[in-house]
C-alpha cells in the first residue's frame, strides 16, 4: 500500500469503502428477500395443509400399512391425499421415523415429476410450535434427492392423530430462481456501480490533486535553481489551495532570505576588497620608506627624517583605518553602547566648533534645542564630526553648511545642509555603504577611505535610529539623523 500513489490509495480506498456498502446492501435485500419467500411459502403450506387434513380424514391411508407404498400418484391410497396438494410432496410417518406412506402429484397432468426431498431419518415437532388450527408444527428447508432443487417442508402432529407425522413439502423452484436472478442483478449492479465509481473517482481525484502536480513541478523548478517560480492558481478554498498558498509564502521568504545572502556575500567579499587595497597603499608607502632607510636614509640626515616622519604618517593612517573597521566590525556584532543621558544639542555644538577651529572661512550656522538621549557620548560625537568632515572633503571651502538640532515628535532629529554640488540619484542610494565614493578613481584627493559615513549609519542604527541623505531645496546635500528622545 505505502508503494502507491496517493491518487491510486485514494480511489481504491472510495472502491474498498462502496465496495463494503454495496454488499452490506446486496447482503440484506437478498436476505430480505429470501425472508419474504420463504413466509409465502409456508403461508402456502399453511393453506394447503386443512385440504389434506380433510382428506385424510375422510379417506384414511388408503388401507395402506405402514412401509407399502402406494401403486401411484393417481390411484388409490395416499393418490386421494396428493391430489388435494398437486405439485407438494406429502409423506405420513409415525414418531419414531418409519414412513407409512408418501407421494407426490404434478403439478398438472404431463408435468415431469421433481425429484423428492431428502429429508431427515427423525423428525421432531416441539410442542411449542403451534398452529392456529392448534396442530403441533415445525418448518425447515431440505435439498431434492437428486440435488436438483430444495424443498420447504412442514411437518406437524395432528391432534387428531398424535402418532403420527404429516409432512407436506413444496418445491423452492420458483424461489431459487428469483433469488437466483437477484443476485445477477446485484451483482450487474454493483459490478456497475464500482466500475463508475472508479472512473468518476479516478477523474474527481485526478482534477483535485492537479495543484499538487504544480506544486511539485514548482518544487522541482526551485530544485534547479529557479527561485522565482511559484504555484499558481493557488486557492484558498481548498486543502491543497491553501497548502500552495503557504508554499509560495515559504518560497518568497526564502527567495529574499537567498537574495539578502547573496548581497551579504556580495557586501562582504567588495569590503575585504575595499579593505584590502586600503591597507595596501600605507603598507607599500610604509616598506618604501623602510627601504629607504635600508639604502642608506640612515647616513643622511634629510632622508633619515623623511623616511621615519612617511612611516608614522602612514602607521597612524593604517591605525584609524584600522580603527574604524573594527568599531564597524563590533557595531555589526551588536555589541551595546554605553547609555547614558547625552545632550544632544551641546554635543553638536561640540563639533561644530571643531570644525570652526578647522576652518575658519567656511560660513558655518548652527540652531539647536536643548534635547536629552540615551547612548555614548564618543560616538556621537564622532558621527557628527564624520558629517562635518564629508563636507569639508566634497564642497569647496567657501561653500555654507547649516547645522541644526531639532525635535520631530519622540526624536531628535541632526541635520547637516551644505551648499555644495549635492547628491546624484546613484550616489544617494549608496552613500552609506562601506568604502563607497563617488569619486571611481578612488583617488584620495576626494576624501578618505569611504567609512565615515557607514560609521554613521551603523551608529545611529545602534542607538535606534535612522540615517538618510537627500538633495536640498537649494542643490546641496543634506543628511538626516533621526534619534528616540530619552
Amino acid at each position: 500500500m505505502r508503494r502507491l500513489s496517493l491518487r491510486a490509495r485514494l480511489v481504491l480506498g472510495v472502491i474498498v469503502l462502496a465496495a463494503l456498502g454495496l454488499a452490506a446492501a446486496d447482503i440484506a435485500t437478498y436476505t430480505s428477500l429470501r425472508s419474504f419467500e420463504l413466509k409465502r411459502v409456508d403461508s402456502a403450506l399453511d393453506a394447503a395443509h386443512p385440504g389434506v387434513e380433510q382428506a385424510l380424514l375422510h379417506g384414511g391411508f388408503g388401507g395402506n400399512r405402514p412401509g407399502q407404498q402406494e401403486p401411484g400418484p393417481n390411484g388409490g391410497g395416499i393418490g386421494s391425499l396428493t391430489a388435494a396438494v398437486p405439485g407438494y410432496y406429502v409423506q405420513i410417518r409415525t414418531l419414531g421415523g418409519s414412513v407409512v406412506a408418501k407421494g407426490q402429484a404434478p403439478l398438472f397432468a404431463g408435468a415431469p415429476l421433481l425429484s423428492a426431498p431428502q429429508l431427515p431419518t427423525s423428525i421432531s415437532v416441539p410442542s411449542g410450535h403451534s398452529s392456529s388450527d392448534g396442530d403441533r408444527v415445525r418448518y425447515f428447508t431440505v435439498g431434492s434427492q437428486d440435488g436438483g432443487g430444495r424443498y420447504r417442508v412442514r411437518a406437524s402432529i395432528e391432534p387428531q392423530d398424535t402418532t403420527h407425522v404429516l409432512v407436506l413439502a413444496a418445491p423452492l423452484s420458483d424461489v431459487d430462481s428469483t433469488l437466483h436472478h437477484l443476485l445477477f442483478i446485484e451483482s450487474l449492479v454493483t459490478a456497475a456501480v464500482l466500475l463508475g465509481l472508479a472512473l468518476l473517482g479516478l477523474w474527481i481525484v485526478r482534477i483535485s490533486l492537479r495543484p499538487l502536480g504544480a506544486i511539485e513541478r514548482t518544487a522541482a523548478a526551485i530544485a534547479a535553481g529557479d527561485l522565482s517560480r511559484r504555484v499558481e492558481r493557488a486557492d484558498d478554498r481548498t486543502e491543497v489551495g491553501r497548502l500552495g498558498l503557504a508554499l509560495n509564502t515559504m518560497l518568497g521568504q526564502i527567495e529574499s532570505a537567498f537574495r539578502a545572502r547573496q548581497a551579504s556575500e556580495q557586501k562582504l567579499r567588495r569590503f575585504v576588497a575595499d579593505a584590502s587595497h586600503e591597507l595596501r597603499t600605507p603598507l607599500a608607502a610604509v616598506r618604501a620608506y623602510a627601504e629607504l632607510f635600508t639604502r642608506g636614509a640612515d647616513r643622511r640626515p634629510d632622508d633619515l627624517a623623511r623616511s621615519m616622519a612617511g612611516i608614522t604618517r602612514e602607521s597612524e593612517r593604517m591605525s584609524l583605518l584600522v580603527d574604524d573597521l573594527l568599531l564597524l566590525a563590533r557595531l555589526d556584532e551588536g555589541r551595546p553602547l554605553e547609555q547614558e543621558r547625552v545632550r544632544l544639542d551641546e554635543v553638536v555644538a561640540n563639533a561644530v566648533d571643531a570644525a570652526r577651529a578647522v576652518e575658519p572661512e567656511r560660513p558655518l550656522t548652527f540652531d539647536a534645542e536643548p534635547l536629552e538621549v540615551l547612548g555614548d557620548h564618543d560616538r556621537l560625537r564622532q558621527i557628527v564630526d564624520n558629517l562635518l568632515a564629508n563636507v569639508r572633503a566634497h564642497t569647496p571651502a567657501g561653500s555654507a553648511v547649516r547645522v541644526s538640532v531639532t525635535r520631530s515628535g519622540a526624536e531628535a532629529v541632526i541635520e547637516v545642509a551644505d551648499s555644495g554640488p549635492g547628491l546624484a540619484d546613484d550616489d544617494r542610494a549608496r552613500v552609506f555603504e562601506r568604502f563607497y565614493r563617488s569619486d571611481a578613481s578612488r583617488s584620495r584627493a576626494s576624501g578618505g577611505v569611504g567609512l565615515g559615513l557607514s560609521i554613521v549609519a551603523a551608529v545611529a542604527e545602534s542607538h535606534g535610529g535612522t540615517v538618510s541623505a537627500r538633495t536640498g531645496d537649494d542643490g546641496g546635500a543634506v543628511f538626516r539623523i533621526a534619534l528616540p528622545l530619552a
